[in-house]
Formats: C-alpha cells, sequence, structure tokens
C-alpha cells in the first residue's frame, strides 16, 4: 500500500510500520516506530488511521506494547469491510500508520487499588491491553498473582497469547516475576482443546478457581479487568459484582476496571 504522496493531518503522529505478523486470516499485529514525544500508561489505547483519504477513518486501538517500549505495537482483526481494518490487514512495512497524539483508558494500574491477585479476562483481540500490562513492571508490583484470562473461538487464535507469554517469561526485565507470577489460562469455544467453554461459565460453575486453585474472588483480595464483546463486558462485570467487587475509573480506583471503547 503506496501512502507516501498523500497528505499528512495536522495535530497527529505520522509513524512507519517495522514489522508485521498475520496469525490467521482474521488476525495479525503489527509494530510502528514510536515519537520521542508519545507518553501513555500501560494498558491504555490510542485513535490510529491511515493516510489514505483526505478525512481518514480512525478508530481506538489498545497499545499491545508496555509504556517503557521503543515501538507501538498493535493486535488487529481483519474485517474484510471494515472502514479502517478493511485497509490496515493490507500494510507493509514501511508504510505509514497515524496516530492521535492522546492516548486514554480504564484498563490501567492506576484505576485499581492494590490486592493479593489480578484477573485479567480478555476475548479475541480484547487481549492486547493486558499484553502491555503483563510487560510492565508496575502490574508485579502491585499485585502478587497476575492471571491472564484468554477466550476464543479457534484454537489458532490463541497463538498470539502463547507467544506473547512465552515472550514476557524470558523477558530480561520482568522475566523472572512473570515465570512466578503470571498464569495464563486459555479457553476455546467453538472446537475441542483441553480447555472450553466461555469464560463466563467457567467464573460461574467454579471450574476456573478449581483448576487454579484458588478460592472464588472476593473483594479484600483480588482485582478485574474487562476487555471483550459487548456480551462478555457485560456479563463479566455482573459476576464480579456478585463476588462483591466494585467498578472503578481513573478518577475512583476500586476493584475491578471495564474497558467499553471498543464496543458500539
Amino acid at each position: 500500500m503506496d501512502n507516501s504522496n498523500l497528505n499528512i493531518p495536522t495535530g497527529v503522529f505520522a509513524e512507519k510500520v517495522t514489522s508485521i505478523k498475520h496469525y490467521t486470516d482474521r488476525l495479525f499485529k503489527f509494530r510502528i516506530t514510536r515519537p520521542q514525544s508519545f507518553r501513555f500508561r500501560s494498558g491504555e489505547f490510542v485513535m490510529i488511521g491511515l493516510p489514505n483519504s483526505e478525512k481518514p477513518i480512525f478508530r481506538a486501538y489498545s497499545i499491545a506494547s508496555p509504556s517503557w517500549d521503543e515501538q507501538i505495537e498493535f493486535y488487529s482483526i481483519k474485517v474484510e469491510d471494515g472502514p479502517l481494518t478493511e485497509h490496515l490487514q493490507k500494510i507493509s512495512i514501511g508504510d505509514t500508520v497515524l496516530m492521535r497524539k492522546k492516548p486514554t483508558g480504564t484498563l490501567v494500574n492506576d484505576a485499581l487499588i492494590p490486592g493479593e491477585r489480578l484477573y485479567l479476562f480478555s476475548t479475541g483481540t480484547g487481549i492486547a491491553p493486558f499484553a502491555s500490562l503483563i510487560r510492565d513492571p508496575e502490574t508485579y508490583d502491585k499485585f502478587n498473582k497476575i492471571i491472564l484470562c484468554h477466550t476464543c473461538r479457534e484454537i489458532a487464535e490463541l497463538e498470539y497469547g502463547s507467544e506473547l507469554v512465552k515472550s514476557v517469561k524470558s523477558d530480561p526485565l520482568v522475566g523472572e516475576l512473570a515465570k512466578e507470577n503470571l498464569i495464563h489460562y486459555q479457553t476455546v469455544t467453538q472446537e475441542n482443546y483441553k480447555k472450553r467453554g466461555r469464560i463466563t461459565n467457567l467464573i460461574q460453575n467454579g471450574e476456573l478457581f478449581n483448576d487454579l486453585g484458588f478460592p472464588e474472588m472476593n473483594s479484600e483480595t483480588d482485582r478485574g479487568m474487562i476487555c471483550g464483546s459487548m456480551e462478555m463486558l457485560t456479563d463479566t462485570k455482573c459476576i464480579l459484582e456478585r463476588f462483591g467487587l466494585d467498578e472503578g475509573s481513573n478518577s475512583r480506583p476500586s476493584t475491578f476496571v471495564v474497558e467499553r471503547a471498543f464496543v458500539s
């Protein structure tokens, strides 16, 4: 995709694609250069677009890289007729990606009060903000155990998460902490797999906690972050509230947080 001759809107960063990896016909990740002035907290999202029209379309994307990384990573779905993803999935190394200058979001350590265990509940590309958080030393400072729960429809869609956790456990900055304190819990809904089922069902029937050897969640010791489809967000939020947890925000930290920027 040649976008070198197109105008770049004012007030946005214009960054170059440095790497791309396609996982399935529906999922891929890519990395772009990071502007020196760009600051964000691990778990935040930012608006990105392409310089392929006079008025580029921007969409919210979680930053999958941690706040200390020298590049910016994104994990994306491919939608054939998606206003942005239809074109984004065709990018090549060296292409330009537009990024607005102000990151935001609720899936940040600052929005939770400290606890014993942090559950990161995700479906599909909802794992992206947690890819950032599990690579951040602050997460391990604030919580003794981090449980990354990732549910996908098909086994092949788990590859990004498997690759991620493997790399985190060998990372020179957080590797030793992750080996001891990071737990990866994967489930699949539409194919036979060692752990099958929706994460909401596995929480409700107690299977998740039996598998982990932990008690049911409670507000004294447990914290949660949720990122996924609208149905998953709604159901998981209700379950956590039944356990006595309370939804927090940047302005009022509490025991769990939800990211709603990616659902309409």
